[in-house]
């Protein structure tokens, strides 16, 4: 436990320092409704700050199998489809960089430093044995999120932390997530 509190404090500590990096531009973030694809999700994304937007979506999707969560039942491919809870705390840092490009800023379009939260809920389907009906994946990542017209596309990547409620937890040095979907 004291561990996980070291990892989220400094974690808040980058953040906040990337804010510091951030700058204001001429076109503000927004909130913003979206339907994305990949993990069948809708999401809402709304302004924190001039710098910064909380992501919340609520989907039923595919997730991997963590191996001190799970007992393997079958080689190969492992896979557990579940409902799930994205949150996404995102510092957007290079908004005024794409502005004097010329480039596209709508639907807060840029790239970021975030910590996110997923929690995963019973299985719908699955080939492993989870030990408990609800894990959680926590972590900072790196990523990028562009809108083309009503297109939109997002990439991040970092370390994760997960557990479940039995006291089961584990790293993963890699978490990656993408998204396509349809801004609203």
């Amino acid at each position: 436990m004291k561990r996980m509190f070291n990892i989220i404090s400094r974690l808040i500590f980058v953040l906040f320092f990337f804010q510091g990096l951030a700058q204001e531009v001429a076109n503000p973030l927004q909130n913003n409704w979206r339907v994305n694809f990949l993990n069948p999700s809708i999401e809402y994304e709304f302004k924190t700050s001039e710098k910064s937007v909380l992501s919340a979506g609520l989907g039923v999707g595919y997730g991997g199998s963590y191996r001190e969560l799970e007992t393997i039942s079958a080689d190969g491919f492992n896979y557990i489809i579940s409902p799930f809870l994205d949150l996404q705390y995102k510092l957007i840092y290079n908004r005024k960089k794409r502005l004097a490009k010329g480039k596209n800023l709508n639907h807060n379009t840029g790239n970021y430093v975030s910590f996110r939260a997923l929690l995963r809920g019973w299985s719908i389907a699955e080939n492993v044995f989870r030990k408990d009906n609800v894990d959680v994946i926590v972590g900072p990542t790196w990523g990028l999120q562009r809108s083309y017209g009503k297109f939109h596309f997002l990439f991040d990547v970092g370390p994760q932390y997960y557990f479940d409620s039995l006291g089961n937890n584990g790293f993963f040095p890699l978490m990656i997530q993408i998204n396509l979907g349809i801004n609203l």
